[in-house]
Formats: C-alpha cells, sequence, structure tokens
C-alpha cells in the first residue's frame, strides 16, 4: 500500500537533505513542499523543519530517527 508522505523543507537546509535521504533509504519517496513558499507553513513550521508528515499525521520534526521510522513502517504492514 502507497503511503502519502510530504516532506516539508526550506531551501539550503541540510537537515532537510538529510531527511530525505533517510526516507529515500526507507523505500520513501516524499513531496517536497517549501514552506518558504507558503506563509501560513512558514508561520506553522519555521523553526523545526524538516517537518514529515506521512498519511496525513506529523511523524517528524527537525530530524527523522531511522529506528523510529523503520518501527513504524514495520507496524504498519503488521496492520495490514
Amino acid at each position: 500500500m502507497q503511503m502519502n508522505v510530504i516532506l516539508y523543507t526550506r531551501t539550503g537546509c541540510h537537515l532537510c537533505d538529510e531527511a530525505n535521504n533517510t526516507l529515500l533509504a526507507h523505500g520513501l519517496r516524499a513531496t517536497e513542499v517549501d514552506i518558504d513558499a507558503d506563509e501560513s507553513l512558514r508561520e506553522k513550521f519555521n523553526t523545526c523543519v524538516p517537518v514529515v508528515e506521512i498519511d496525513g499525521k506529523v511523524r517528524f520534526r527537525g530530524r527523522v530517527d531511522p529506528v523510529l521510522l523503520k518501527r513504524l513502517l514495520h507496524n504498519r504492514t503488521e496492520a495490514k
């Protein structure tokens, strides 16, 4: 089952690049959204990018913990 993954990011954010690489390493392709292009997103996420939203729920802020991501993916496949 396909997961809807959104990575809220901004230009020049090295943590955002790391987050995207971690997602890719776990087989997830995120839709990247630049928070600076939308004032409401900038206000909401300004100091905590990257933010990873999976299936409509914010799962990570600042850094993507690979152990927690792996657990989340495992639990999701177990629930099927």
